[in-house]
């Protein structure tokens, strides 16, 4: 499984008055834990994430990252002073129309905080649910650049789209007259991954071609023919089904692996026997892997889940954010808005940055090797990318 959400269109530039710098200053969530508001009653959150359909696993890592990042954030109480945090989950398997719904439900409950989103169909539809509603909305993994910038209302707290391809590009240093190969199957997926290393590996002055494969192929040796024949300096492989392993074995046995740089994304845990033997001749981008950081939010999110997997980081920040909004904002939801603009914390990964022009999380990412066989793998970071050389272009706020 491989860069699964590389799908959107990357974004350009706005900034932000220094007033607002300093009204949200640098912090950790659990420094304070007063709350804003008047009113003791219970702060309502509403959780919309898959918990079924195909990207369950994902659903089911952010759902435990939150709970022990809201544990962390509120050094064990669950209360921001003396409100307790209240949470809804909501099953949205995937389905955007499920999860616009849930979402208007529990705003008609008196809900101003809506967070998850494993999806990126999803994450679309609810941000629009948000700003109509004038109620906080922090997306999840869904990756899809276009949520950056979406609304004033909408934030994210996992990695985007264009921070994965960025990652992926420090493997050749300067690309300027690079040649650069990206090897996807046909349709959609394909499309996205193919024009997002053009706009961000190719715009640095790379050349970006491209080879195709029918999504039912099963057999690969042509193509990887066509890869060597190519003589790129960078192989970025997006590939995502059941014939991801038949296709690696391929492209090790053809001699396409020792050739070149073979960049690829590393995904959840499960699927890391998926490269077999070819896993130790191939170059990661990580969004996160167990070990990957050493941070005080690392440790309390590994001493609640044993072993963190992909997604865990972005449930741990959301529930960091959801608390900072509270101690902030109280029930106003443009207070809450305010001071999460520019504020920087401690996440799991390390340094988190929410910039205030377009709400994009300027996070760490990850070089990452790995070794093992059969099921057992272990990745191990090379490098960690700091949330400035990842960061995406900003755009201008769209509503």
């Amino acid at each position: 499984m491989t860069v699964r959400h590389t799908r959107r269109a990357f974004l350009s530039a706005a900034t932000m008055m220094a007033a607002a710098l300093a009204a949200t200053a640098c912090g950790s969530p659990q420094d304070t834990a007063t709350g804003g508001g008047d009113s003791a009653a219970p702060v309502k959150v509403g959780l919309v994430y898959s918990q079924s359909g195909a990207l369950a696993s994902y659903g089911k890592q952010y759902i435990e990252g939150f709970k022990a990042g809201l544990d962390f954030a509120t050094k064990g109480t669950g209360k921001v002073g003396d409100r307790k945090i209240e949470l809804t989950e909501v099953d949205d398997a995937g389905d955007p129309a499920k999860a616009v719904s849930a979402a208007k439900d529990l705003i008609g409950k008196g809900t101003k905080i809506i967070a998850g989103s494993t999806a990126s169909g999803v994450a679309l539809q609810v941000a629009p649910i948000a700003a109509q509603n004038k109620v906080l909305f922090i997306s999840g993994p869904a990756a899809t650049d276009a949520v950056t910038g979406a609304n004033k209302y909408t934030f994210r707290s996992g990695r985007q789209s264009y921070q994965d391809v960025v990652t992926a590009k420090s493997f050749i240093g300067n690309p300027a007259g690079k040649k650069v190969v990206v090897f996807a199957q046909d349709g959609a997926f394909g499309d996205a991954n193919e024009a997002a290393v053009k706009a961000v590996i190719g715009g640095a002055g790379a050349t970006v071609s491209s080879v195709r494969a029918p999504a039912s192929a099963t057999e690969f040796t042509p193509f990887a023919s066509q890869i060597k024949a190519a003589k790129p300096d960078l192989l970025f492989v997006a590939w995502a089904g059941t014939t991801a392993p038949a296709m690696w074995q391929t492209l090790d046995q053809q001699g396409v692996l020792s050739s070149t740089t073979v960049v690829t994304g590393l995904d959840i845990r499960a699927s890391w026997p998926t490269f077999g033997a070819a896993g130790a001749k191939i170059s990661f981008l990580s969004h996160y892997f167990d070990g990957a950081s050493d941070t005080e939010a690392s440790k309390a999110l590994k001493a609640k889940v044993d072993t963190i997997d992909l997604f865990h980081p972005d449930g741990f920040a959301a529930a960091q954010m959801v608390v900072r909004t509270v101690q902030e904002g109280g029930d106003d939801v443009d207070k809450m808005v305010k001071a999460l603009e520019d504020w920087s914390f401690d996440g799991v990964k390390g340094k988190m940055t929410i910039r205030a022009a377009d709400h994009a999380l300027l996070q760490p990412m990850f070089q990452a090797t790995l070794t093992g066989s059969g099921t057992a793998f272990t990745a191990t970071a090379q490098k960690s990318l700091t949330g400035d050389e990842t960061a995406p272009p900003a755009v201008a706020m769209k509503g």
